[in-house]
């Protein structure tokens, strides 16, 4: 199978289809408890059915998982660590970048990460008193000693962004909540305009978290025009964008129905497009970060 590619600002090629290890997966424990091998498998049968880039974050207390599915899939398919694209993320250990990196590092069992994303710009959650340039400074440092390929950030605002508008390393992406009832035109109009990827984290949203809306019927009417299921149309509808999109199951026969919208035989037209931008666009819905993006 053809994979769907996003090509970065700075010149790196990443696979445009993720699978992501939060939300669903999620440990209120956080990286203290034991590993969970349920996790740690289903993660192993995401790779094994075709996802290469897996999406993690220090957050989510699966890194462990993520770098024991990573250890065994390599080992048993005789691969190499350039065949996978991992990304991780940084938030609690933003006091000490260098320090949370090396644990995140430990967890996956790995010596670099391809992308290491600020995994908000909320940093008086944490209650960090730093500033987003530092950050950004000792994130750049992290590339410059090699452990980190890529840098970027999620759920940055254009005000978030435009702190380090400047900066030595440009962001590559940034990861925000994207589907057709949250469409963040003004974030997604300046990341285009400054070669940032709009990473698309819950683009199922309409249907699984936020069903019922006016979006259902244009896309259920959509998905039997092409033959395809709803969630297959809402990740082409992202993916035809330009945009990295990350999903996630635990369910092999979805896995391989997610990574099918990467087939060039399937195109929603522009018209067909426009028309879930359009109804999306009647009825906002946020599931994640509301009050914070609310405060302003």
């Amino acid at each position: 199978r053809k994979m769907a590619k996003v090509k970065f600002n700075n010149g790196i090629v990443a696979p445009a289809l993720a699978f992501g290890t939060g939300t669903a997966w999620f440990h209120s424990k956080g990286n203290e408890q034991d590993l969970k091998e349920d996790v740690a498998s289903s993660i192993k049968q995401a790779i094994e059915v075709g996802f290469v880039h897996l999406d993690g974050a220090e957050m989510y207390g699966t890194e462990k998982e993520l770098g024991k599915a990573v250890k065994e899939y390599l080992q048993q398919n005789n691969k190499k660590r350039e065949d996978l694209f991992i990304t991780t993320k940084i938030f609690r250990g933003l006091p000490n970048p260098q320090e949370a990196l090396r644990s995140s590092l430990e967890r996956l069992g790995l010596e670099y990460v391809d992308l290491y994303l600020i995994h908000a710009p909320f940093f008086s959650k944490i209650k960090h008193t730093g500033t987003i340039k530092e950050a950004w400074n000792e994130l750049e440092a992290l590339v410059d000693a090699g452990l980190v390929k890529s840098i970027g950030v999620s759920n940055f605002r254009v005000c978030d962004l435009k702190e380090i508008s400047d900066a030595r390393i440009k962001p590559v992406v940034n990861q925000i909540e994207y589907h057709p009832y949250l469409q963040q035109s003004d974030i997604v109009n300046y990341c285009y305009s400054n070669e940032i990827v709009i990473a698309c984290y819950s683009p199922l949203a309409s249907i699984n978290l936020n069903p019922g809306g006016p979006v259902d019927s244009v896309v259920e009417e959509i998905a039997k025009k092409h033959q395809k299921t709803q969630a297959q149309v809402l990740l082409k509808w992202s993916l035809q964008k330009g945009h990295l999109v990350v999903t996630t199951s635990s369910k092999k026969e979805r896995l391989e129905e997610f990574l099918t919208t990467q087939d060039e035989s399937f195109q929603l037209t522009q018209e067909e497009i426009q028309q879930i931008d359009r109804t999306g666009a009647k009825q906002p819905f946020r599931k994640y970060w509301a009050p914070e993006f609310e405060q302003n």
